[in-house]
């Protein structure tokens, strides 16, 4: 996946350069190189006001020739859009002139001064009477957040983008919205809306400044499979023709998808493991990490109990490919924290399954209402009747 950078945001390219400089995971000898590629993407788009900020915090060391260099360069290319835009003002029409204030914002963008950036994309968006141009000065913004980081930034965008597609938009730009928005719900665990935004635009996937199709096939799975019940994951992804062209350039997604839905739960397990490390080392999913390999292993346990009523804890632990000592323990675990609905036999090393049945449930919850609204009408009679 690293391979298909071509098409994405600059930006976002470093972003996740930048993330694997303060990885834990990743070994000296690789941040050595990922900084010298991080300094050079800095030179070569001049991005004096990123530059200081990464110096600050100790990701790059200070050079002050360099320094001076971008400033110099900078200030020259400002002068030259600001002449731009004053004649714009000065001598040309509307079009014109919000072309000119767009330049001036898409060079704040460029040069990493995300301050200056946001004003001016309000000047330009003043400028600005089309409802796609306003979406686009949306995207540019969505683009900022997701280098930062800025949730509450993110967040308002989307809505703002959601308030002008009230107004009339087309349909390409609203299809690229609900990556963005999809990609903003995985980021901060909300797997479930992530897994419906991805599936509804694989057929229409156009975001390729925002990640590269294969990255979005695997953000596609990774979510679908703790969202989805097992048809809608056989109908949605496991036979969907847009994911299976991609999914064998992935390492290991394949066998990871197949073996849940095919039941292999030792091959899941040793595909789930190999998968760990690029979940891990991905900047949008590693604070999710655990909670993930919770929430995937609560999936898994549950299919293979929900055919059986008892099951021996070596025949499951066989299945999977690991220890009775392992399983004993992660159930417990799981059992414990209301994730699987069973209980561990110790002495017989049997496990027994009580799933909840929804229509007792259903019929439990309706008498207890039923109790409590016949206790309410004695004690209003009573009030009448005094």
């Amino acid at each position: 996946m690293e391979g298909q950078e071509e098409n994405q945001e600059k930006r976002l390219v470093l972003a996740n350069k930048l993330s694997h400089l303060t990885h834990s995971d990743v070994s000296d000898i690789d941040k050595v190189r990922i900084r010298e590629e991080v300094l050079d993407a800095v030179k070569s788009d001049d991005m004096a006001p990123l530059y200081e900020t990464l110096v600050s915090t100790n990701v790059l060391d200070m050079d002050s020739k360099l320094l001076e260099s971008m400033r110099a360069k900078n200030a020259e290319e400002l002068k030259k859009i600001d002449e731009k835009v004053a004649d714009a003002e000065e001598n040309l029409g509307e079009s014109e002139v919000r072309e000119a204030h767009l330049a001036r914002s898409l060079f704040f963008i460029r040069i990493g001064d995300k301050e200056k950036a946001f004003e001016q994309l309000k000047v330009t968006e003043s400028k600005t009477v089309a409802v796609g141009q306003k979406m686009d000065l949306v995207f540019y913004t969505l683009q900022m957040g997701f280098f930062s980081m800025d949730f509450d930034l993110i967040s308002r965008s989307i809505d703002k983008a959601k308030n002008l597609f009230d107004e009339g938009g087309d349909w390409e730009r609203k299809n690229r919205l609900k990556v963005y928005e999809g990609l903003f719900c995985m980021s901060t665990r909300n797997f479930k809306k992530a897994a419906d935004l991805f599936l509804d635009s694989i057929s229409t996937f156009t975001t390729y400044e925002l990640l590269s199709y294969d990255t979005f096939i695997f953000y596609t799975v990774l979510t679908s499979i703790i969202s989805l019940d097992r048809v809608s994951l056989k109908q949605k992804v496991v036979d969907a023709p847009e994911i299976l062209t991609v999914l064998g350039k992935i390492p290991h997604l394949s066998e990871f998808m197949n073996s849940l839905y095919d039941c292999q739960y030792k091959s899941f397990f040793i595909a789930f493991a190999g998968l760990t490390e690029q979940i891990k080392l991905d900047r949008y999913l590693h604070p999710h990490f655990r909670y993930y390999m919770r929430e995937v292993r609560t999936v898994v346990y549950s299919q293979f109990l929900e055919s059986y009523k008892s099951v021996t804890m070596e025949a499951m632990a066989t299945a999977f490919g690991v220890t009775v000592e392992f399983i004993d323990l992660e159930l417990s675990r799981f059992i414990a924290a209301g994730k699987l609905h069973c209980k561990i036999d110790k002495v017989a090393g049997v496990l027994e399954t009580n799933r909840p049945d929804a229509k007792n449930a259903l019929y439990q919850a309706t008498i207890k209402q039923g109790d409590f609204l016949l206790n309410r009408i004695q004690k209003l009679s009573r009030v009448i009747d005094l």
